[in-house]
């Protein structure tokens, strides 16, 4: 119908509203399959606690918005019986009563709703596979409070219920309810969307009303403890009655509003149904309860409240979420077509017996007032009431009979189909209404997400602005809102100062909002706006104090760049550089006295041993690795036995000469001239033996240390056996021990070279510099670990070098004189023993 034929008919309506129509006579018809429907045509039931016998009770008010949802599934149903591809063939039916808010009056129709089909009684029996009841499936109710009195009804039938309007969590519970569906989104989700916008606007000092009912309960019990995890602090939590003729509803309402206002809060969120809202809206205006932001839902806040409302753009800014539904196209038209034809003598005849043939001398509580509505009565409303939840509900049914029948473009075959055997195709298959797909998740709810909606006036005029989306995030247009403020501004609603980025929440006492402001300790980063703790950075990150986040390690270790490393490598470039000079030395007078007391040949094998000790040293700096860790041991303790192994050929030939003479004639060949060697190789054979036992008891490890640190990781090689690392060193030592034993008591006569002192005292530099070294070593764990084993490397070849070599280079240099046979004769003996190459 066109616009101006919308009008012609608003005009008529409003004319014809003293006679009354048959609109009542609209809502039961016959039908291969019927659809019972529950819908609050009336609200405030009359004496409802004086019920003295249990008579059926009757509502005082007309309730529009039920009205309009009726209207829907009879638009819905219309649809589907004139189409030729959902439901060809088929025609279904309906049969729609009242619920009026009240489980006492919805329990009646729904026990209608289960009698066997063609009678009024409800058969018992142990099985119900073949029992056919009345109806197909059910529509509605829109209260959480009803369906969870009706859901248990029909769960036992397994028959399918389809709710445009409950939203308790608890309906989501499958087990329990098993056949029971919505076409609206759970408080769960309402309620994360409510969160997200109070975080939005650094809401954290609130208070929360809901209406005493299954609905208000529910929503707020999530609420609270979704907002405790949100650091949302909860001013004032409280409930509002339903029953508003109750004697002490007025008290409490007041005492709410009381309670509102000590609290100083600037926000309020409201879980509530239409009435109960009002009530409280009423009464804060009432008690000048001054403008707060209120939070709301779509379960008052697009309902009747600002018409019926006195000064109602008293009470501030309102927000809140309704489920993001489309329009449902035609339905205003056909609306406009029907108050048009109720009007109709000839109309309304066929409608009341058709109404007849559905046996209405059962039940009779249907719409008793809307013979007296008229098109402009309900207009106003039929643009902003949420149909698309009723007309998704009846093509959900449909969709599934289409399915369990079988029907295809040619029709469908008239089969008996039982209501449990839909429930199968509800559960799994999508379906489609007006081109927008719908399906059922695992809790039987469809969440289409939410629009945020703010009351806008102009020039009086409320209008429902869209101002933001919610689906898993939100999305807000915060230019759009007017907040109803004297500097027009967004108000603020705290109890405490937010705290700085880097700063985490420490608790005082036992409210949650009553903090310290502390900045989060070195490692450690705040992750989340007021936070009542720092996380700890990862192992491999470091932070700052009072940091937002974690930054990469830097990796610390030797470098070759740094002072420290130049110093050490330069100290070792001038031990190498006096090993080489030394050698040069000891090869040029190779065969002169002194270097042949010395041990001849076998002191350029020990420089050159000396030379790789040094040399060793390169190992340290760098970046280390697992097998430069497992090299460094070996090689000191190898380049070491190389040069001590020389020593005890000739400490042994010392201690013959000068301990047993009598027995050094027929010993002293086996520790001079060529067996000496022998005693040599044994040695770094045995080394090499114990160097292969320490790869395999315990090998040094690369080890990453991060506590030694604040902001780097440091790499160093650790000790993994201190067994293995004593049996590696420990042969060195004994080779030290024994020389030193057998040259510190030798005695020299005067002007003569004493060639064990120079054993004697590199011996024991070698031992002091250990007893240090050990006990640094053992308790260091940063880069200084490596600096120590350089500077006891160097510390050893230069003592060796300085007690041992550095004197005969001097005498060599500076006083050949001395190089003579007489002077560099072993001790006790008469004539200087030549040890050859």
């Amino acid at each position: 119908m066109k616009l101006p034929g919308l009008w012609l008919c608003l005009s008529f309506g409003s004319a014809a509203s003293l006679s009354p129509s048959c609109l009542s006579a609209q809502f039961r018809r016959p039908g291969d399959f019927i659809l019972g429907g529950l819908f609050p045509f009336g609200k405030d039931t009359v004496n409802l606690t004086a019920r003295s016998e249990p008579t059926l009770p009757r509502c005082e008010r007309l309730f529009m918005d039920g009205l309009i949802w009726a209207l829907g599934m009879r638009f819905a149903i219309d649809q589907i019986n004139n189409s030729s591809s959902l439901l060809p063939g088929i025609k279904l039916g309906y049969d729609m009563y009242d619920t009026c808010f009240e489980p006492l009056v919805a329990l009646q129709p729904s026990l209608l709703f289960l009698t066997r089909n063609g009678t009024t009684g409800i058969g018992i029996l142990c099985n119900y596979t073949e029992y056919q009841p009345r109806i197909t499936a059910i529509i509605g109710p829109h209260k959480s409070d009803l369906c969870l009195l009706t859901a248990k009804l029909f769960s036992s039938f397994l028959i399918p219920q389809v709710s445009y309007g409950a939203s308790s969590e608890t309906l989501s519970n499958t087990e329990l309810y098993p056949s029971f569906y919505r076409t609206v989104p759970s408080d769960k989700n309402l309620v994360e969307a409510v969160v997200r916008l109070l975080n939005q606007f650094g809401w954290n000092w609130i208070a929360t009303v809901g209406s005493d009912d299954e609905y208000g309960r529910g929503a707020q019990a999530l609420f609270l403890s979704m907002a405790g995890n949100d650091n949302i602090c909860i001013a004032f939590e409280g409930f509002i009655p339903t029953d508003l003729a109750e004697p002490n509803a007025r008290k409490q309402l007041e005492d709410t509003v009381k309670l509102i206002n000590s609290t100083k809060v600037n926000v309020v969120v409201l879980f509530a149904y239409s009435l109960p809202a009002q009530a409280l809206l009423e009464h804060s205006i009432r008690m000048g309860l001054g403008k707060k932001v209120w939070i709301g839902t779509e379960a008052w806040m697009l309902s009747d409240v600002a018409a019926y409302t006195p000064n109602i753009q008293s009470i501030g800014t309102v927000l809140g979420f309704v489920s993001r539904t489309g329009t449902v196209p035609g339905f205003q038209e056909y609306v406009a077509e029907l108050f048009s034809s109720v009007e109709q003598e000839k109309f309304c005849q066929q409608s009341r017996e058709l109404s007849r043939l559905m046996n209405t001398e059962v039940l009779d509580t249907h719409c008793q007032q809307c013979d007296h509505v008229t098109l402009g009565d309900i207009w106003p409303l039929l643009r902003v009431t949420m149909v698309q939840p009723v007309h998704v509900a009846v093509y959900s049914v449909a969709h599934a009979l289409h399915r369990a029948l079988g029907c295809t473009s040619e029709g469908c075959p008239k089969t008996p189909i039982r209501s449990w055997q839909l429930l199968h195709f509800m559960n799994t298959l999508p379906f489609e209404v007006n081109g927008q797909s719908f399906r059922f998740d695992q809790s039987h709810g469809t969440n289409t997400g939410y629009k945020l909606i703010f009351w806008a006036w102009r020039d009086g005029t409320l209008t429902y602005l869209p101002v933001g989306d919610y689906d898993q995030s939100l999305y807000i247009q915060k230019s759009q809102i007017q907040f109803h403020t004297a500097d027009k501004k967004e108000p603020t609603s705290e109890c405490f100062r937010r705290c700085q980025p880097g700063q985490f929440r420490r608790i005082k006492g036992f409210n949650l909002c009553c903090y310290d402001c502390t900045d989060c300790s070195e490692n450690t980063f705040w992750s989340s706006t007021d936070s009542t703790s720092c996380s700890p950075c990862p192992q491999h990150q470091w932070a700052p104090a009072r940091s937002t986040r974690c930054h990469e390690r830097t990796e610390r270790f030797l470098f070759w760049d740094e002072p420290m490393a130049v110093a050490l490598m330069t100290l070792m470039a001038l031990t190498v550089a006096l090993s080489c000079l030394s050698a040069l030395l000891f090869l040029k007078h190779l065969q002169t006295p002194l270097v042949q007391v010395a041990g001849g040949g076998r002191t350029l094998f020990a420089l050159l041993w000396l030379l790789l000790q040094s040399l060793s040293c390169c190992l340290y700096v760098g970046r280390p690795s697992a097998r430069l860790c497992a090299v460094q041991q070996l090689s000191y303790a190898l380049c070491l036995n190389g040069c001590f192994s020389t020593f005890v050929p000739k400490a042994l030939e010392i201690s013959l000469l000068t301990e047993f003479p009598r027995c050094a004639p027929r010993l002293l060949r086996w520790v001079t001239h060529g067996r000496a060697w022998l005693l040599v190789a044994a040695s770094l054979l045995t080394q090499a033996l114990l160097c292969f036992c320490h790869l395999r008891l315990g090998p040094d490890y690369l080890v990453a240390d991060y506590k030694s640190l604040p902001s780097e990781v440091v790499l160093v090689c650790g000790t993994q056996s201190w067994a293995a690392f004593a049996l590696l060193h420990g042969y060195n030592s004994c080779l030290a021990f024994a020389c030193f034993l057998c040259t510190f008591m030798v005695q020299t006569p005067a002007r003569r070279y004493n060639v064990a002192r120079g054993i004697t005292f590199a011996t024991l530099i070698y031992f002091i510099i250990w007893i240090f070294f050990v006990v640094v070593f053992a308790t260091l764990r940063t880069v200084l670990r490596a600096v120590t084993q350089i500077c006891t490397i160097q510390a050893t070849t230069l003592g060796i070098l300085a007690s041992y070599f550095v004197p005969k280079c001097y005498i060599m240099v500076f006083r050949p004189d001395l190089n003579t046979g007489d002077y560099c004769q072993n001790p006790a003996e008469e004539q200087p023993e030549e040890d050859s190459v």
